[in-house]
């Protein structure tokens, strides 16, 4: 989905155009492996290619968050929905994962697990070290559950 930014009040003229994609998801390992892949095929279409910088590190992003809505915001029959959002100026990239569980909310400040053999528990804490900012909040329509969401400075 392409979304475009309306004219600049101070111009007049038409504004450069943002780019956002979204799409819901079931909340399953198999949803959150789709959610990470098709993320890595918008970012190719959007002149990101695989491979990239950008690319490699808004897909680990994507993976992390999407991972972590299956087991901690899973709600039975419910999905999860992944947005990105690309600003007009093509510098930030805007991604959020929507559940609707709202009385697990992650840690303000993930840490690194204590233990570094573990198999969980660095997923955020990777997701704080990569991104430029993280945060949760309600969900914008007013349903029942929370966005977690990480902004990329590209």
């Amino acid at each position: 989905m392409t979304t475009e930014t309306p004219p600049d009040e101070r111009t007049g003229r038409p504004a450069a155009r943002a780019e956002a994609f979204s799409m819901c998801f079931t909340s399953t390992p198999r949803g959150a492996r789709l959610a990470r892949r098709l993320a890595s095929h918008r970012l190719n279409a959007w002149d990101f290619p695989y491979g990239s910088d950008v690319n490699d590190t808004a897909t680990l992003v994507v993976g992390e968050l999407t991972a972590n809505a299956v087991p901690h915001g899973r709600v039975s029959g419910r999905d999860f929905r992944l947005g990105l959002t690309l600003t007009a100026a093509r510098d930030l990239l805007r991604v959020e994962v929507t559940d609707t569980h709202d009385d697990r909310l992650p840690p303000v400040r993930p840490h690194a697990p204590e233990d570094p053999e573990a198999e969980t528990g660095r997923g955020l804490w990777l997701v704080a070290c990569t991104a430029s900012r993280t945060g949760v909040e309600p969900r914008a329509d007013g349903g029942p559950g929370k966005t977690v969401w990480a902004e990329l400075h590209l």
